[in-house]
């Protein structure tokens, strides 16, 4: 189980990458965070605009200024309380650290500020960085740091005594926005008054304050598949929710990201929600490897876990709202599911088909 803490206000680093998919994590603390009060964002090459308007978000909440630097962003007024946290919201490909971003997080402790990394290049393990941020009296947190093996489990088979109806929201690619569907599944399935936790998976999860989950590339393969299930088991032990939705990552065929087979096996979900980008004619990042067809990668899923597939959610990308809908309607009249752009829709189809299987399941059962 994933603890939140008082929730502090920060800054989100995402220097020029806001507007591509290597700003994911910072687009997703834009969008939803329980763990943080969000200021402001860095990114010189959008400076003056809106973060929520850059991501289509209409909601005043989610106004929130993208500034060129960190001084500009110590300038904002931030409340009752000052700036707390520097959270970078970069994911480059291998999570590496540039002499850039470490000048970025040096400045930042300077500045008295606690730094909340998601990189697999460990900050904390930075031993001068490590040394400035003891002298300044301020915590470096690193989300993908790997728990000590005594603190993992082991797959046991407890995965059969959760009753909760469990779908896990898959995608054709990286980067392909997973994690927002699972949110907004999870609102609509709350807002029907059924019981809903998600299980986060990933980095951006635990950033923007899942109560339940892991971050699945930071682990030792052989405890993968027992802290998945035991993340699972935890919800339905502590909540007794209707449904657990599981966040997806990477995909079953994308070549630098193989994800999905675990949560197939070790979460052992009742459906699957595909996220995929009709739009995205490449794996994200890799020019030349052409993404699998819709239909190849639904036959895939079902053969490996033995389940449905129960509904499609679009990514509208490269896509204009005409052409997303005439897309949506090519997927429904191709796979004979709901497919829907939840960004501009909302999921509620998408739930519709989950509370419905919901039902046949405590039928069953």
């Amino acid at each position: 189980m994933i603890r939140i803490e008082p929730v502090a206000n920060a800054v989100v680093y995402c220097e020029g990458a806001f507007g591509s998919t290597y700003g994911k994590t910072a687009h997703g603390l834009i969008r939803r965070s329980h763990r943080y009060r969000i200021s402001s964002v860095i990114d010189s090459s959008l400076a003056g605009e809106e973060a929520g308007a850059v991501l289509g978000l209409d909601r005043p909440a989610r106004r929130i200024p993208i500034v060129p630097d960190l001084h500009a962003a110590l300038k904002i007024d931030h409340w009752p309380r000052h700036l707390t946290h520097f959270v970078i919201g970069l994911a480059p490909d291998g999570g590496r650290l540039t002499p850039e971003l470490r000048g970025a997080v040096d400045d930042a402790i300077r500045h008295g500020l606690n730094i909340d990394s998601g990189l697999h290049d460990l900050l904390s393990e930075d031993p001068d960085l490590s040394e400035l941020s003891w002298q300044r009296g301020v915590k470096i947190r690193d989300v993908r740091d790997t728990p000590a093996r005594s603190q993992l489990h082991f797959f046991t088979g407890k995965i059969r005594e959760v009753r909760s109806y469990r779908v896990a929201v898959l995608g054709t690619d990286s980067a392909v926005g997973k994690r927002t569907t699972a949110w907004a599944l999870l609102d609509g399935l709350n807002a029907r008054r059924l019981r809903a936790e998600l299980v986060g998976t990933g980095q951006t999860a635990w950033l923007q304050g899942a109560r339940y989950g892991i971050v699945l590339d930071a682990l030792v393969n052989d405890f993968v598949a027992g802290e998945l299930e035991h993340a699972v088991w935890s919800a339905w032990d502590e909540v007794r929710p209707d449904v657990i939705v599981i966040e997806g990552q990477g995909s079953l065929m994308n070549p630098a990201y193989p994800g999905g087979y675990e949560i197939l096996a070790a979460a052992r979900p009742h459906g699957v929600v595909l996220q995929h980008a009709p739009g995205r004619r490449d794996y994200d990042g890799f020019p030349g490897y052409p993404i699998q067809p819709l239909d190849h990668q639904i036959r895939a899923i079902e053969l490996v876990s033995g389940r449905p597939v129960i509904g499609i959610a679009i990514n509208p990308e490269n896509l204009d709202p005409s052409a997303a809908t005439t897309a949506c309607s090519e997927i429904e009249q191709q796979t004979g599911l709901a497919a829907v752009d939840v960004l501009r829709e909302g999921a509620d189809r998408l739930v519709g088909v989950i509370a419905a299987r919901t039902k046949n399941l405590k039928r069953v059962a």
